[in-house]
C-alpha cells in the first residue's frame, strides 16, 4: 500500500476565497438565466429573467473590480505578479513541454489561462453594461449609450462569444481539477475552501496497518 506524505502551506487568504466564490456563483447564475430564457421565449417570464440577468451582471462587475483591486494590493499569492511567468510560458511553448515544477501558489503555466480569463471577464462586463444601456436603457453606461441602439450588435456579438469561451473554460477547469486530483493524488479543490495548498512531499510503501498521510 502506498503512503503519501504531504506538505502544506497557507496560500489563499479569506478575501481571495470570498471573491472567488462570489464570482463563481455570479457566473453560474448568469449562465442559468440564459439557459432558462431559452425555455421562456417571450412573455413576462423571459423579461423577468433578463432583468435578473442584468442584476447578476452588476454583481459580477463588483466581483471583478474587487479581484482586480486585490490582485494589486492583496497578499503575495493573491497578486497578479504571482501569475506572471512569461519566461516559463515561452519555454513551455518552445520545447512543447507543459509540465511545470510544483510550487505553492498559482500554477506556473495555468496562470496564463487565468489571466486571459480575467481579461475576458473585463470585456464581458463592459459589453454587458453596454447591452443593458442600449437594450434596457439602464445601468451606468446609459448616460453615454442609452440612445444608441445601433451599437447593439457591437456589444452583443463579443458578449456572446465570450460567454461560450467562459463556459468552455469552466468545464475545462473542473475537468482539470478532477484529473489532477486523481492523477497526482493531491487535494486541490479544498484549497479555495481552507486556503491551504498541498504538495506531495514523499511517497513510499507501507504495510496495511499504517495510515495514509
Amino acid at each position: 500500500m502506498e503512503k503519501i506524505t504531504y506538505q502544506r502551506q497557507k496560500v489563499y487568504d479569506p478575501a481571495l476565497r470570498l471573491i472567488h466564490l462570489w464570482n463563481g456563483l455570479a457566473i453560474l447564475f448568469l449562465m442559468t438565466t440564459i439557459w432558462l430564457s431559452d425555455l421562456f421565449d417571450k412573455g413576462s417570464s423571459e423579461t423577468a429573467l433578463w432583468q435578473l440577468h442584468i442584476y447578476l451582471g452588476y454583481a459580477l462587475v463588483l466581483g471583478i473590480v474587487a479581484r482586480l483591486a486585490w490582485g494589486l494590493v492583496g497578499p503575495r499569492h493573491a497578486r497578479f505578479s504571482d501569475m506572471w511567468h512569461p519566461a516559463a510560458w515561452w519555454q513551455a511553448v518552445r520545447h512543447v513541454n507543459f509540465k511545470a515544477k510544483p510550487r505553492f501558489g498559482h500554477h506556473t503555466l495555468a496562470s496564463a489561462a487565468y489571466l486571459l480569463v480575467y481579461l475576458l471577464l473585463i470585456v464581458m462586463a463592459v459589453t454587458g453594461l453596454g447591452l443593458a444601456a442600449v437594450e434596457q436603457s439602464t445601468g451606468p453606461f446609459n448616460v453615454w449609450f442609452g440612445d444608441m441602439a445601433w451599437l447593439e450588435d457591437a456589444f452583443e456579438e463579443p458578449h456572446e462569444i465570450i460567454y461560450y469561451l467562459l463556459m468552455g473554460f469552466v468545464l475545462l477547469h473542473i475537468a482539470a481539477l478532477i484529473w489532477h486530483e486523481c492523477k497526482d493524488k493531491t487535494p486541490l479543490a479544498q484549497s479555495m475552501v481552507t486556503g491551504y495548498q498541498y504538495e506531495v512531499a514523499d511517497k513510499g510503501q507501507v504495510s496495511s496497518g499504517d495510515h495514509h498521510a
